[in-house]
């Protein structure tokens, strides 16, 4: 875990090298090509780059066209601007004609740190997993961007992936098996399961190995796609373990913790913690300390599972 990468320039370099692959690949900007890590896209690609400037929400209708005619268009912007603000347009547009879209939210959750609440997208994926269809893929390192890149687009259907901003460690190999709504066990237990996602899951992955000092059993679950969910692997989990800690950096209201309590409650109960951002607006600040400020650091988790193993 020691090579920290950018998300946003490795996610534009999957976008470029699965263009040329694929000639129907087309990429559409709101004023945040370069931000989004695609500022080489429209030299390498003018006829297929489209800048709209800052109009989302009829972005969403533009690229809904596009699919039509056999395109795949990738439209990435600042998270909150492509899910929160024209949503509407995402659940019509794209999930209601099952349009072959695939929609990126970049310096998601708390990442855009300093510019507050406004910027903030901890309820994406509360609201998009509400539309029928949408594919949501959280990944949590350089690696699985790169794959969920082109499991998306080889998936036909409309996406939403969510990416940071701050550099983020690599957790995985290159030739990590991966698949859209399969989790991937970083490391088996008995005494708990931690399931974490997307930007904070290097956070779960150092809390475990605290864990694991302090003499308890960790399973440690990535679940880089949170719809569809692995349902398989959440139930054997629940039967396996009967404790599950979920850490992400989301409202707690509808997100990867409430996706999985609504399956377990339905299909195995079992005793959980949530571990994210509660009923509230967000501040700002450097992004470090607003990681602590919502628990969301290594040591912070360890000490909410051990007192979440001390509860009866």
């Amino acid at each position: 875990m020691n090579e920290m990468l950018d998300p946003r320039k490795t996610f534009g370099e999957a976008v470029i090298e699965a263009a040329k692959k694929n000639p129907d690949i087309v990429v559409l900007s709101a004023d945040s090509g370069s931000g989004s890590g695609l500022k080489d896209f429209p030299s390498l690609f003018p006829g297929r780059h489209f800048e709209f400037g800052i109009m989302e929400q009829g972005i969403m209708g533009y690229a809904s066209g596009l699919a039509t005619t056999g395109k795949i268009p990738v439209f990435a912007a600042i998270a909150p601007f492509v899910t929160a603000r024209p949503f509407e347009m995402f659940r019509n547009d794209l999930g209601y004609m099952n349009q072959n879209v695939k929609v990126v939210g970049r310096c998601a959750s708390l990442t855009y740190n300093q510019l507050g609440a406004t910027h903030h997208s901890i309820d994406d994926v509360a609201i998009i997993r509400t539309i029928p269809g949408v594919t949501i893929i959280n990944p949590g390192d350089p690696v699985t961007i790169k794959k969920g890149v082109n499991a998306m687009i080889e998936h036909t259907g409309p996406c939403y992936m969510k990416i940071g901003s701050p550099k983020m460690p690599v957790l995985y190999p290159e030739d990590i098996d991966f698949r859209l709504g399969k989790g991937i066990i970083l490391k088996d237990g008995r005494d708990v399961a931690l399931i974490g996602t997307g930007t904070v899951l290097s956070k779960a992955f150092i809390a475990a190995r605290l864990l694991e000092e302090a003499g308890i059993s960790v399973r440690l679950i990535d679940i880089h796609t949170v719809k569809p969910l692995d349902r398989e692997l959440i139930l054997s989990t629940a039967r396996d373990i009967g404790r599950i800690v979920t850490v992400e950096e989301h409202f707690i209201t509808g997100g990867l913790g409430s996706t999985i309590a609504e399956l377990c409650s339905q299909e195995y109960p079992v005793k959980m913690k949530m571990i994210g951002i509660g009923d509230q607006y967000a501040s700002n600040g450097p992004y470090e300390e607003l990681l602590g400020k919502y628990g969301l650091q290594p040591e912070q988790i360890k000490e909410t599972v051990i007192k979440f193993l001390n509860t009866k």
